[in-house]
């Protein structure tokens, strides 16, 4: 089914970076938009720009353990929500020995919970009109395994690999879900460093983690990814426009240069371990 001219997108965490990039090009696009952050009231100019394209700014908190109500509420409005776009997050920089389970916790609750809460509350919906899209944003961490990120790219992977099973479960129902894997983009994210509250043992500074977490802190990684290219990429992927026609079967868009190394170094990794292990994975089969 080809999907429809104008749709109404839910996008999360629109107060900077991706999600108001993104809320930007679609409303440029003549898309019909619910952007939602947790305090709007912080972005009194966003919220008017917004409404004044005949958008929607409102409250959403992903880690409130209601936050599916919010759909429903929307739903029974009237708001059929065609496009729901899982953009809210943050990262603690922490090694897994240190990092907290609160710190944990509170990395999947807004990374996987949150969106998993949105999704299955939208799903009923998008499944009883045989329509739907669903972007789940990810990043080049939860595949390449990047020293002091275990929570965030835990959280992440997570969501990627259950966005790869929904993709499958809801393809008969004409709902499209896309993992977006995000390489590293000028967004706040690069300038808010948020260390795990537990001081780092000097054992790790000059590991993986502890160099890792000296660079990010020092300010000194510099972004190669434009935030509005990217979005505008995964525009014309959702609406079938650009670079996004005849792709409507496509399930991950990496974005970022250092995506193409990143995805390089786990093809290596797994083709390594074919090769070392091949006759042992393929010899511990029962005996017939």
């Amino acid at each position: 089914m080809a999907t429809p001219k104008k749709l109404t997108w839910l996008i999360t965490g629109c107060s900077s970076g991706f999600g108001l990039s993104l809320v930007r090009i679609a409303q440029a696009g003549g898309q019909k938009v619910i952007a939602t952050s947790r305090n709007p009231s912080r972005t009194p100019d966003l919220v008017r720009e917004v409404e004044s394209k005949g958008g929607r700014w409102l409250q959403l908190d992903v880690d409130d353990l209601s936050s599916g109500s919010f759909i429903d509420k929307l739903e029974k409005a009237g708001e059929q929500i065609d496009v729901l776009i899982n953009n809210a997050g943050f990262s603690i920089f922490a090694p897994i020995e240190t990092v907290t389970e609160h710190e944990l916790r509170a990395q999947m609750e807004t990374i996987y919970f949150g969106p998993l809460r949105l999704i299955r509350a939208v799903l009923p919906y998008q499944r009883q009109r045989k329509f739907g899209i669903i972007a789940n944003f990810s990043s080049g961490a939860a595949l390449e395994a990047q020293g002091s990120m275990g929570a965030y790219a835990g959280a992440k992977g997570g969501l990627d690999a259950l966005s790869k099973v929904l993709a499958k479960e809801v393809a008969s129902f004409n709902i499209r879900v896309i993992t977006v894997l995000l390489g590293t983009f000028n967004t706040n994210m690069l300038n808010v460093y948020t260390p795990g509250k537990i001081p780092l043992p000097a054992e790790y500074k000059d590991t993986v983690a502890g160099q890792f977490m000296d660079f990010i802190g020092s300010g000194k990684l510099a972004p190669n990814g434009d935030k509005d290219k990217a979005m505008k990429a995964v525009y014309q992927l959702i609406v079938g426009d650009g670079f996004g026609v005849g792709k409507e079967q496509e399930k991950f868009l990496p974005l970022g240069a250092d995506m193409t190394a990143r995805m390089t170094l786990v093809q290596n990794q797994l083709t390594h371990a074919k090769e070392v292990f091949g006759e042992v994975t393929n010899g511990v089969g029962l005996d017939k």
